[in-house]
């Protein structure tokens, strides 16, 4: 086991843990921030979508040693108060049903949104495709992603 050093939410952590561990369960069970979900452990889901180096990824699939000095921001980071953008038009557009995607969701949409601040549809089909939701509310995330892009454009 060695030391990996990181940036995690814009506050430097360390962590004594195996590198080939998997950083969601680093984040979860050692760092004690769930709300990055596990869903199926394969990266097919996007249930557990975090942002490393602004990039999204499957937290599922990165060992903690790819993140020694890099820079993780999960849901809890996205914003100091919890109301993104996206976050605010997710309520807006009353996506969550049950919830659990929404993490994911809203990191994968949060991606998109730095590299395209004004996604059209294909855009946002192409970049969410691969983020399920359980309850289907694919429509209503797609508004949300819009609307935060439309708010942007506003403010």
């Amino acid at each position: 086991m060695a030391r990996v050093r990181f940036q995690l939410n814009g506050n430097e952590v360390g962590v004594d843990q195996p590198g080939e561990l998997p950083l969601l369960w680093v984040l979860r069970d050692v760092l004690g921030l769930t709300g990055t979900k596990y869903g199926c452990g394969k990266g097919l889901c996007g249930a557990c979508t975090v942002h490393l180096d602004r990039q999204a990824v499957r937290s599922c699939l990165v060992p903690l040693a790819e993140v020694q000095s890099r820079s993780v921001t999960t849901i809890e980071g996205l914003s100091e108060d919890g109301r993104h953008p996206l976050q605010r038009a997710f309520e807006a557009e009353q996506v969550p049903q049950c919830g659990f995607c929404q993490p994911g969701q809203i990191m994968q949409a949060a991606a998109l949104l730095d590299r395209h601040p004004h996604p059209g549809d294909e855009q946002i089909a192409d970049a969410m495709a691969g983020n399920l939701c359980r309850c289907g509310t694919y429509v209503r995330i797609r508004r949300a992603i819009r609307r935060a892009g439309e708010r942007d454009r506003h403010e």
